[in-house]
C-alpha cells in the first residue's frame, strides 16, 4: 500500500478529463430541458396536456388530476413530480400507484440519452419505459387491495406569478445540479479508475454472478448493476459509457442491462425517498425488481429486433 497515493494521483489525473467531458455532456442536456419544462409548467401546456390524458388514467383507476404528475415525472427528476404529487387529496393507494409510474418513467429525456450511449435505441427506452410504466399501473390496479386510506403528505405546490421568478428558480437549481453532477461523476470515474488500477472488477462480479444470471443478465455486467442501482441513470452514466466505450463489456450485454435498468434502477435512493412518504417500500421493490425480471427475459426469449442498437 506504500505506492497508494502515486497510483491514486494516476487514477484521478486519468479520470478527471473523462469526467469533465460527460458532466458537460449531461448538462447540455438536463439544462435546456429542466428549464423548458418549468415554462411549460408556468405557462399551463403541461396541464392542458394532462387533461387529454384524463380518460386513459381513470381506465387504470386513478384520478384524471393525477396525469400532471406522470408528465412532470417524464421531463424531470423526481423531485418535481413529488412536489406535485404532495399537492394534491389522493388516497395511499393512488399515490402508490402513481409512485411506482414515476418512478418507471422519471427523467426520461436524460436517462434515455445515457442509454442510447451504452447500447440501446434512444426511441425504444422511452417507448419501454412509458408503456411500461402504464402496463404496471393496470396490473397494480388489478391486484392491489382496495382502500380509502388517504395519503399524508399533502403541501403547498410552487407557484409562480412571473417568467423571472420561474428563471430564478431553474437558475438556483441549475447551481446545486452542476455542482452535484460534476462530484458525484467525478467520485464514480475515480473508483472506478481505482478498480482498475487493482483489478478488483472480478472481486466485485463473481459474488453476484448467480443473481445476475437469475435476471437475465451477464456477469460482466455486476459493477454497472451496482452503480445504476446505488446512484441512478444519470449520475451513473458516466461509468457505463466509459466500460462500454472502453470495451469492458460489449453493447448486447449493456443492451440488456439497460432493459433491467430502464424498470428497475436507483433503488436505494428513490426507494427510502418514497418510503419516507409513506409508500410501501415492498411494493415498489417487488413490483420494480419483478417487471424487470419479465423484460429481460421477454427481450432475451423473443429477441426482439425493435430493442437492437440504432441510430436515431
Amino acid at each position: 500500500m506504500k505506492d497508494f497515493p502515486a497510483r491514486l494521483l494516476k487514477c484521478v489525473k486519468s479520470a478527471l478529463p473523462k469526467a469533465g467531458k460527460t458532466s458537460l455532456w449531461l448538462l447540455k442536456i438536463i439544462l435546456p430541458v429542466s428549464l423548458i419544462v418549468r415554462f411549460l409548467q408556468y405557462s399551463g401546456v403541461l396541464s392542458y396536456l394532462a387533461e387529454y390524458m384524463n380518460p386513459l388514467f381513470h381506465f387504470i383507476g386513478l384520478p384524471g388530476e393525477t396525469a400532471i404528475v406522470f408528465l412532470t415525472s417524464i421531463f424531470l427528476p423526481l423531485y418535481a413530480s413529488i412536489a406535485v404529487m404532495t399537492s394534491l387529496t389522493i388516497t395511499l393507494r393512488e399515490a402508490t400507484i402513481l409512485s411506482i409510474m414515476c418512478l418507471l418513467a422519471h427523467n426520461l429525456l436524460v436517462e434515455s440519452a445515457v442509454q442510447k450511449k451504452t447500447g440501446s435505441s434512444f426511441w425504444w427506452m422511452c417507448t419501454l419505459r412509458i408503456g411500461m410504466a402504464l402496463i404496471v399501473a393496470f396490473a397494480l390496479n388489478l391486484i392491489m387491495p382496495l382502500s380509502n386510506e388517504h395519503f399524508e403528505v399533502v403541501t403547498q405546490p410552487e407557484v409562480f406569478t412571473s417568467a423571472m421568478q420561474v428563471l430564478n428558480a431553474w437558475f438556483n437549481t441549475s447551481v446545486t445540479l452542476i455542482i452535484t453532477i460534476v462530484f458525484i461523476v467525478s467520485a464514480l470515474m475515480i473508483l472506478q479508475k481505482l478498480l482498475e488500477e487493482y483489478n478488483l472488477f472480478e472481486v466485485i462480479s463473481r459474488p453476484l454472478n448467480p443473481f445476475m444470471r437469475f435476471f437475465g443478465m451477464s456477469g460482466r455486467t455486476s459493477f454497472l448493476w451496482i452503480v445504476g442501482n446505488v446512484v441512478g441513470l444519470a449520475y451513473g452514466g458516466a461509468i457505463m459509457v466509459e466500460q462500454t466505450e472502453s470495451g469492458i463489456i460489449s453493447q448486447k450485454d449493456a443492451n440488456v442491462l439497460n432493459h433491467h435498468l430502464a424498470i428497475s434502477h436507483s433503488m436505494l435512493e428513490d426507494t427510502l425517498l418514497y418510503g419516507a412518504l409513506g409508500i410501501s417500500m415492498g411494493w415498489i421493490l417487488f413490483t420494480r425488481m419483478g417487471f424487470a425480471f419479465l423484460v429481460v427475459w421477454c427481450l432475451r426469449l423473443l429477441d426482439l429486433p425493435l430493442v437492437k442498437k440504432c441510430t436515431v
